[in-house]
């Protein structure tokens, strides 16, 4: 296993340095790559490097655009495994073999990705099934690359200035998101808890997993039959109201946001099926969850929005962002203001997504902000289900239904969380301190009167402008009495006074040499300067 980690780590270093990366792990390299690069570096390098790729390209937080658009277009397509091969997993995990447990099973997958492949099968009791299967040792394969991975960046010190996310941070998220996708236990939980949470809803519809047929491993699950969401010929012949159908999508995962905050993290048109005029929701590796407090968030920054209420807005964004310096609430306020003007009036088709991401992101890194994790699979997953409802109803408006939608949603839970015994003790307090509000005034005016007032400032980045102060003033005080000393050892040359070196004043020599010793100090320490 040593061996083989020492001879992935070279196959690694190899190809990302062929491909114009070797910057990563030798600082001396130039930097010479492009998106396209990176995109064949990583399926060249296989099933672990193609998932960090598609994660990646759900971070506009972590990379620039064109680096997110071309690692979108990353296929997840490998040979399939011998089906040998596949019932030994299966047979690991079961002690059984595939024979004995369904009545049919097609031996060639239905589809083969790099982590697992898909068949279709009939259980014993006639129900049509597919069943999700590992392939053999790629847990183990892909760990030991995540852990060279981990390595390599330990070793480089390279930082990426695009993010404002640290490297082996962004490597430590994926090795979490990684861990859950190999587990397909957790894709089971996903599952059923989103089956019970949109079990009331009509018109969507969630497969069933088969507990005695699943584990970390191996996934069976109900075989879903229909078209994706946007083909638009057999939505027309089988005589559906496109508007109407773009509404239910956007009304469903607004519900999935606001109400439950458990949401589908990939909701792309593969994963949207349509039978029997329901939406069928599939595929539930990727999901996002939001706190209570976080969806009321939400909920206020659409109000925010609604009613072009800027600062409210920017207070939402100070408490909900990680803040990873000084934030400028000026600079902030003129920067939604500006995305305010761009995009709140626009039509959806008009909206160019990338950009809007990219600025949105953008105004936050300027601001030294950083959005939580779960937000950005929020913002990834509205952008899909924007472009699939602007595809099958263009003038369906994602605003027009979340705005209905949210203030309802308020007025339910401004309801619901009424405490009547909090709101006692709220309101003893605040007719505790508005009683003494006039005597505090009093106060307030005397201390004013007698000149005891004093007004605390604190200035940002102050020691910073007083060091940069004394630093321009020592160096100014340093070349006066350089000038002093060119000038003082010129004229001791000119009347060749004191002793003398090949009949040149010594004491003259000497100045000037000092004095051209200190000059390089100060460019030196001028140069230095202007680099930090």
């Amino acid at each position: 296993m040593h061996n083989n980690s020492i001879q992935r780590f070279k196959e690694i270093i190899s190809v990302l340095a062929r491909y114009g990366f070797g910057h990563i792990v030798d600082s001396k390299i130039k930097k010479q790559y492009f998106p396209e690069n990176l995109r064949n570096a990583f399926e060249e390098l296989g099933p672990t490097f193609i998932k960090i790729g598609q994660v990646l390209s759900t971070r506009p937080d972590i990379l620039p655009p064109e680096y997110i658009q071309e690692l979108s277009k990353l296929q997840d397509n490998a040979s399939p495994e011998k089906y040998e091969d596949i019932n030994n997993v299966f047979f690991s995990v079961f002690n059984k073999n595939i024979e004995d447990c369904f009545s049919s099973f097609e031996k060639d997958p239905l589809a083969s990705a790099s982590i697992a492949q898909v068949h279709n099968a009939i259980l014993k009791n006639g129900k049509e099934v597919i069943v999700k299967i590992q392939r053999p040792e790629i847990m183990e394969k892909i760990k030991m690359d995540l852990s060279i991975l981990h390595r390599i960046i330990k070793l480089t010190k390279t930082k990426f200035s695009d993010a404002l996310i640290d490297p082996e941070e962004a490597l430590n998220e994926l090795i979490s998101s990684t861990e859950e996708e190999l587990n397909f236990k957790i894709e089971a939980l996903n599952i059923k808890r989103f089956r019970i949470l949109n079990n009331n809803i009509a018109f969507c519809y969630t497969p069933y997993i088969i507990d005695e047929l699943s584990s970390d491993k191996v996934l069976t699950m109900e075989k879903i039959y229909g078209f994706k969401i946007n083909d638009l010929e057999k939505l027309k012949e089988g005589g559906y109201d496109l508007n109407d159908l773009g509404k239910k999508l956007a009304l469903s995962f607004l519900k999935q946001v606001f109400t439950d905050g458990f949401f589908h993290g990939d909701p792309h048109p593969g994963n949207l099926l349509i039978n029997e005029g329901k939406i069928c929701f599939i595929d539930f590796g990727i999901m996002g969850n939001l706190s209570e407090s976080l969806r009321a968030s939400l909920n206020d920054a659409i109000v925010a929005v609604v009613f072009k209420d800027l600062d409210k807005l920017i207070s939402i964004i100070m408490s909900i962002g990680i803040k990873k310096g000084f934030v400028n609430k000026n600079k902030l306020y003129e920067d939604i203001d500006y995305l305010f003007s761009r995009y709140l009036y626009t039509s959806l088709k008009n909206i160019h997504v990338s950009i809007l991401l990219q600025e949105l992101f953008n105004c936050a890194k300027n601001n030294n902000i950083r959005l939580p994790k779960d937000l950005i699979v929020l913002v990834r997953s509205l952008v899909i289900i924007e472009g699939v409802v602007a595809k099958i109803a263009p003038d369906t408006q994602i605003l027009d239904v979340a705005v209905p939608f949210v203030k309802n949603n308020s007025k339910l839970s401004l309801l619901n969380n009424i405490d009547i015994d909090d709101l006692l003790i709220y309101s003893y307090n605040f007719t505790k301190d508005l009683s003494r509000m006039p005597t505090r005034f009093i106060e307030l005016i005397n201390t004013m009167l007698n000149g005891r007032l004093k007004v605390q400032l604190h200035i940002t980045n102050l020691n910073k402008s007083i060091s940069a102060l004394n630093n321009m003033i020592n160096r100014l005080i340093f070349a006066l009495i350089l000038s002093s000393m060119i000038i003082g050892s010129s004229l001791i040359l000119t009347n060749n006074v004191g002793p003398k070196i090949y009949d040149m004043s010594a004491i003259g020599i000497a100045g000037l040499i000092i004095s051209a010793f200190m000059a390089l100090l100060l460019i030196i320490s001028i140069i230095k300067s202007r680099k930090l």
